[in-house]
């Protein structure tokens, strides 16, 4: 995915999904997209490009690591439960959102039944 359709694509996805919103809390270079208050993911270009970090559950995250030369561990975040998405590589379009949507349920999950906007269990699941 090249440099601009990267965090484009991510912005996209992240829009969709229930009670996301965006913030700036750190300052216009970083876009922090928030459920409930609880981050699942951030973009930035204060590195020189524009990379997408979100959330992922250790064992996918390293297991995307090795698969994924374009996925890092989190850039500024716990190296353990973050990752970071490169553009400029051959990650897909579906991936990308698939692991999007990953991150903001892992947040989602965190939150008390009474705050989460959709049920972590079902969301996103075509066979109900």
């Amino acid at each position: 995915m090249n440099d601009d359709k990267l965090q484009e694509q991510a912005r996209a996805r992240a829009q969709e999904l229930p009670g996301a919103g965006l913030e700036h809390p750190f300052g216009p270079e970083w876009e922090v997209f928030k459920v409930r208050d609880k981050v699942f993911m951030l973009l930035t270009e204060v590195t020189g490009e524009p990379i997408v970090i979100i959330k992922a559950a250790p064992e996918d995250g390293e297991a995307l690591r090795e698969q994924q030369k374009d996925i890092t561990p989190g850039y500024h975040m716990n190296k353990q439960h973050w990752i970071t998405l490169h553009p400029g590589g051959d990650l897909r379009k579906q991936l990308v959102d698939d692991l999007i949507t990953e991150s903001y349920l892992l947040v989602v999950e965190g939150l008390p039944h009474a705050k989460r906007p959709v049920d972590p269990a079902t969301f996103g699941r075509h066979d109900q």
